[in-house]
């Protein structure tokens, strides 16, 4: 059930007998209750003097005077005092009762009342009345029961109040703790989203999209380990562009970078998903293939060359090919150094036909 569904006696759980509990916690009898209900008469009478007074010694305090603000706030606090001060001496504290009382604490933690600025108004409220028993009891013993009751029922009104307070208090700082904990959730996302992005931009080429070169040896050398745990073949696959610096050289740059990305585009066409496409400088890419033989590299190959070919508008590939394992291993410079080999190979046999 929502908050604003529930009256505040069900929000703080508030029941007759926690009540009861409270009154015997203050000493309150039920003499108590009959000895302010007697003095109601009196009460009622010079309420609207009693008010009067309590607040015009209320506006004279500077902090007080600009919580109220204006004449209206003003009037409307004063009928509220009236029937605080007709409540207190009713005889009944009830349900009711307490129900009123916390949402005075409740209005007063709203608009910013400090505690010491209530309990001095109490204070003073307290000793309008004390001067009013005075004033209309004569009977020593009347009066002295009286006096009795009202400050015992002023405490358990102050009580009630600060009940409302700190639950408010208590409240807010809930309320503050769930927002913090939802930014730093928050925070704590963009941060790894930006640390995942900053990761993937480390690790790309920005003209392709392929791996770059700087991952390509740490990938590798996983790639190996991998593979010899399995007791899997490796393949890898060294490619340049043909006559690329003659390319930039009579069209210009901005033709190079797109033959670079067309090429990215068909390398990662005839690629599996577990094969890793790096740009490795310049003109020059690698593509390292898992769980593959040499003759499936070949094939892969063979597919590549198809595809650039029948774009037309890409300058032929030089393409070396090398395998490692199932049963030796090289290393990652040892394995690109020999793919680099087979593609210089293929390169001259090209320049020669």
């Amino acid at each position: 059930m929502k908050q604003t569904d529930q009256s505040l006696l069900e929000q703080m759980r508030i029941t007759e007998f926690a009540i009861s509990s409270l009154k015997e916690l203050f000493s309150i009898t039920p003499s108590d209750e009959v000895s302010l209900k007697n003095f109601k008469p009196f009460a009622e009478a010079s309420v609207d003097a009693l008010v009067e007074q309590f607040y015009e010694t209320q506006t004279a305090i500077p902090e007080v005077a600009l919580l109220i603000g204006d004449s209206d706030t003003l009037a409307r606090l004063k009928a509220s005092q009236k029937r605080y001060i007709v409540d207190l001496f009713s005889g009944h504290y009830d349900l009711e009762y307490v129900n009123n009382r916390l949402r005075i604490g409740l209005v007063h933690k709203r608009i910013g009342v400090e505690p010491k600025l209530y309990l001095a108004a109490i204070e003073r409220l307290k000793d309008l009345l004390l001067d009013l028993i005075d004033e209309k009891i004569s009977d020593e013993v009347e009066r002295i029961n009286v006096v009795k009751a009202l400050r015992r029922f002023l405490m358990f009104d102050v009580s009630l109040v600060f009940d409302t307070y700190i639950r408010s208090m208590i409240s807010e700082i809930e309320i503050s703790k769930q927002r913090s904990e939802s930014y730093a959730r928050t925070l704590e996302e963009k941060v790894k989203e930006r640390t995942e992005q900053l990761e993937i931009l480390s690790r790309t080429d920005p003209l392709t999209g392929l791996l770059n070169q700087r991952f390509l040896d740490k990938l590798l050398t996983q790639t190996l380990r991998a593979a010899q745990r399995r007791k899997e073949p490796v393949a890898i696959a060294y490619i340049d562009v043909n006559d690329f610096k003659v390319i930039n050289d009579t069209q210009g740059h901005q033709r190079g970078d797109e033959i670079l990305r067309m090429v990215a585009e068909e390398l990662k066409a005839v690629s599996r998903l577990e094969d890793n496409c790096f740009r490795y400088g310049g003109d020059e890419f690698c593509v390292v293939m898992s769980n593959c033989t040499l003759d499936n590299a070949n094939s892969w190959k063979e597919r590549l060359q198809l595809n650039i070919q029948a774009r037309g508008d890409v300058p032929s590939l030089s393409i070396g090919i090398a395998q490692t394992g199932p049963e030796k291993y090289v290393t990652s410079d040892e394995f690109i150094h020999q793919a680099d080999q087979e593609m210089y190979m293929v390169k001259k046999s090209m320049k020669n036909a």
